[in-house]
């Protein structure tokens, strides 16, 4: 330990505390209680090693180690008390969970005597969140902790990342261990369950499969999805692409990676995806699916047999780190079950480079802007100034509506793992603890977050986060007085019966709200207003400040186009 000597006893806190520093963790997300005011001393001990950023709700501190993982490519770290505060996290592991970002949860619970007797604030964690994480452990002794804590790291990481939680008794917690704390650097289970995750899982069969289908089709398209993110393997992604002369259509999570300006792009695929997209997948003659499940979202479909009508002229490839998605909801015709950078690499030295731009021509005819200048202020003008702006290495977070739809659809993405949504679970809420994790994994990257009036309802209370801790992030509200994209269904689907959501009359005056939590902020009506208050939130950013706009938009302001699932 670097420093002062901590003299304190070797108790189940300090050795969490000293492995979660021997994982590389310097930040960790919370919010204090009961069952954990023994890590939280201990944590006082090693504050000059770990970093806690206190939240304002345990379900931002996931939402904020989600986000931190998401953009750093590490595992982020949340920690809550037992009970409501365990339940708390729920959410934030479920969102976590669906889109493949590897977070490390870590409750208390009441002492191991008193596990199952309905105690104060007891309540079985592990049995609740089983369905929603890789794996999760019951700590029950004091001398398996550090190994635990190891296992937990290497199983958020490895193979298709994911959420885990750890539950520990107080009185684990508590014990003290007598003699000095083992190195279990050379754990030989942990290592075992890292060896086993970076077993190849395909053979040269499979390429040789994937690559007779790739060189005999003429019209072929990829479909990338977050896998590629996660993988990191955005160049070898670009090299595919760019031999095959293929269109890459992109699922909401698999926003960002791929070049927004590459002429290949052909953008958001799906219910609310370009008509180039969703044309080039219906002309397909091979579509090759890079790290994507083939959602109902994609598919347009909400039962399962249904979704063959996706891509049905088209011969199928899908490529995913997760044996348990191939087949799942669309048929292959080959599949190769492995690491995408490492597939992509290997195919890349089977196929043919396709030198005709026949295909790549019909599909670039089919590109066109939908948006049609106004006079109200909308949207795509927002977005594009906003990205303008704030420059291209910004890191972008939406919460969930409307808005969310928006960004993917007009922000020029650059960068990989620029983009931070909800992709899986839609969890409105999920923006302000998710930009803030991003800031602090990122302090020299700009942070914006697009955010509806509906979802900053729900996490508001973060701004307090961004305040003291000095988070420079611009929040940009659209607020059209109604919960968007539900008005939005019924009005194509429910005869414009409108029922309970418009917010017209319930809802805050964000700008005072605001003020209130020492955030400046700023109205903006029309084009010319929000130009100014864009220009002095850019100021207020410089000067280590949030800075939060609101965007007056039309009530009937639709998300275009939008396919109706069947």
């Amino acid at each position: 330990m670097k420093g002062k000597k901590n003299d304190s006893p070797i108790t189940g806190a300090r050795i969490l505390v000293e492995t979660l520093i021997k994982n590389g963790v310097d930040t960790i997300f919370g919010y204090p209680g009961g069952a954990v005011l023994n890590i939280y001393d201990e944590l006082f001990n090693y504050k000059d090693r770990i970093r806690h950023i206190l939240v304002s709700h345990e379900q931002h501190a996931a939402h904020a180690a989600d986000g931190y993982a998401r953009s750093s490519g590490k595992a982020g770290v949340c920690l809550a008390t037992s009970g409501p505060g365990a339940t708390n996290l729920v959410t934030g592991i479920a969102t976590a969970f669906v889109d493949s970002v590897p977070v490390v949860a870590i409750t208390g619970n009441v002492g191991i005597p008193f596990l199952g007797k309905d105690s104060f604030q007891e309540v079985d964690i592990a049995g609740i969140t089983m369905p929603i994480v890789k794996h999760n452990w019951i700590v029950e002794d004091v001398c398996d902790l550090e190994q635990i804590v190891n296992e937990a790291f290497i199983v958020a990481l490895s193979g298709r990342p994911g959420p885990v939680l750890i539950d520990i008794p107080k009185d684990v917690i508590t014990s003290i261990v007598k003699e000095k704390i083992p190195d279990n650097s050379n754990n030989e289970r942990a290592f075992r369950l890292l060896d086993r995750s970076k077993r190849e899982t395909f053979n040269d069969e499979d390429i040789k499969k994937a690559a007779s289908l790739i060189n005999a089709s003429c019209r072929p398209v990829i479909y990338a999805g977050g896998g590629v993110n996660n993988s990191g393997a955005n160049i070898q992604l670009k090299k595919f692409a760019e031999m095959l002369n293929a269109p890459v259509v992109l699922s909401l999570m698999g926003m960002s990676a791929f070049p927004n300006e590459h002429p290949l792009n052909a953008g958001l695929v799906g219910m609310h995806g370009t008509i180039a997209s969703n044309k080039a997948v219906e002309k397909a003659d091979l579509l090759i699916a890079a790290g994507a499940r083939f959602s109902d979202r994609v598919t347009c479909s909400t039962e399962p047999d249904k979704a063959v009508r996706f891509a049905k002229k088209a011969k199928i490839i899908h490529i995913d780190i997760d044996p348990a998605e191939i087949n799942k909801n669309v048929s292959s015709d080959a599949f190769i079950t492995g690491d995408i950078k490492i597939v992509l690499e290997k195919l890349i030295k089977k196929i043919d480079v396709k030198k005709t731009d026949e295909w790549k021509n019909e599909i670039d005819k089919l590109k066109v802007n939908i948006y049609s200048k106004k006079k109200s202020l909308h949207p795509y003008f927002v977005i594009q100034e906003t990205a303008r702006a704030i420059g291209g290495k910004a890191i972008v977070v939406t919460d969930v509506g409307q808005h969310q739809i928006w960004t993917a659809q007009f922000y020029p993405f650059k960068n990989p793992g620029s983009f931070l949504t909800s992709g899986g679970m839609g969890t409105m809420g999920y923006g302000m603890g998710a930009a803030a994790g991003a800031k602090i994994a990122n302090p020299g990257k700009p942070v914006v977050l697009f955010t509806g009036d509906g979802s900053f309802r729900m996490d508001c209370a973060e701004m307090a986060t961004f305040v003291k801790y000095k988070l420079p992030i611009l929040i940009i509200i659209f607020n059209n007085r109604t919960l968007g994209m539900l008005r939005q269904w019924q009005n194509h689907f429910f005869a414009s019966k409108y029922y309970e959501t418009d917010l017209d009359n319930r809802g805050p005056d964000f700008i005072k709200l605001a003020d209130a939590y020492d955030v400046t902020g700023f109205r903006t009506p029309d084009e010319p207003s929000f130009l100014e208050a864009l220009n002095k939130s850019m100021e207020l950013l410089t000067l280590g400040k949030p800075a939060l706009i609101e965007v007056i938009i039309g009530k009937d302001e639709k998300v275009s186009p939008m396919i109706p699932v069947k």
